[in-house]
């Protein structure tokens, strides 16, 4: 059925792999949440689930038969609006940013929406490096299903534990060297179940009193902390396809992880570093917790523009380093003309063929 990730072009495999990995944990995490949440919290998810549902189907398709932009993106759209719409989970207003509490209810959608489609395109755009998606996302459905069990949320805790627990027994096989890809399958599964709980956990956050659980001060940088690799790295190559006057959907291999593997490290490695990276904007948005939003959302962007900056730097004298000491490609070599053995020559009968 040719259900494997075929190297060459953009690809950094060398191998024929199996793809469609993310079944395992899409597939195991609603098996979870029917055994583990009672009928309440099943009614209070029962609008994420059906969406959740639908971008898997709507991921395994593209994995099958490779569907058009306007297909997914609509797809996306629909699975985006059960959840704004039905369950009413949206961004409800800046949250004191710039003065602005409340947002009118169009404006409200709209924004919720746009943000929903970016992030959940932003994480698939990160999945080409052995266990990079799982292992981001792990992180952060980690924190997410500890803070909305922590401020009484149990049915979305849950739900974030049942899909951190797929991931985690994912990585298994995932981890460098794949034996298994998760494919469209599982990263816009992954990536528009993370938009939705990031999308709720800042209007939560936002608009609580702040006795019911830890509450964060600045909820949209905190959010922009979970999602910042996915995030700065989709604006950082959106910004260079167009500066070099492409266009930014234009595929390439100009993601960071891109970079950091020419500088010669392993996909392990490079996985490594950029989750130690997200786990240190989470820790620094605990610990400026009580800071609001004007403060530590220009803080938490500007960071990571100079992370970014700096491991672009350290990359790019890495690579000419690499190709001064690397020897030429067109090396004229030596050949040979092969010799027949003389015992052989006298055992051969020559014909006029």
């Amino acid at each position: 059925m040719k259900l494997t990730d075929t190297p060459g072009g953009r690809k950094i495999h060398t191998g024929f792999t199996p793809s469609m990995g993310g079944i395992g944990f899409v597939v195991s995490t609603f098996i979870s949440c029917l055994i583990w949440l009672p009928y309440e919290d099943l009614v209070e998810v029962r609008f994420l689930l059906a969406a959740f549902g639908l971008m898997f189907f709507v991921g395994l398709r593209d994995d099958m038969v490779n569907l058009s932009a306007p297909q997914k993106l609509g797809a996306q759209v629909v699975a985006a609006l059960m959840v704004i719409i039905m369950a009413d989970v949206r961004i409800t207003g800046l949250y004191g940013l710039m003065g602005v509490y409340e947002l009118p209810l169009f404006t409200s959608y709209v924004l919720t929406l746009i943000t929903i489609i970016g992030l959940t395109n932003a994480f698939n755009l990160i999945d080409g490096l052995d266990g990079l998606a799982g292992s981001i996302s792990m992180v952060s459905f980690a924190f997410l299903g500890w803070w909305f069990f922590d401020v009484g949320y149990d049915a979305y805790a849950y739900f974030s534990f049942a899909i951190l627990g797929g991931v985690m027994s994912f990585l298994i096989f995932n981890w460098h060297p794949a034996k298994i890809f998760m494919g469209d399958t599982g990263s816009l599964s992954l990536g528009f179940s993370l938009s939705i709980l990031t999308v709720l956990f800042i209007d939560i956050d936002g608009t609580m009193s702040g006795i019911n659980g830890v509450k964060f001060a600045a909820p949209i940088a905190t959010g922009v902390a979970l999602l910042i690799v996915p995030i700065y790295d989709t604006l950082r190559v959106f910004l260079k396809r167009a500066v070099k006057g492409k266009s930014p959907m234009s595929p390439d291999k100009s993601h960071v992880h891109h970079f950091l593997l020419r500088m010669g490290l392993r996909h392990d490695q490079v996985t490594l570093l950029l989750v130690i990276i997200k786990v240190i904007f989470i820790g620094a948005v605990f610990l400026g917790r009580d800071l609001n939003d004007m403060v530590m959302l220009p803080l938490v962007l500007f960071s990571a523009v100079l992370i970014g900056l700096r491991l672009d730097a350290v990359t790019l004298k890495r690579v000419k380093k690499i190709n001064a000491e690397s020897p030429p490609v067109l090396v004229k070599r030596e050949r040979k003309k092969p010799q027949v053995q003389a015992k052989v020559l006298r055992k051969i009968k020559m014909t006029d063929n």
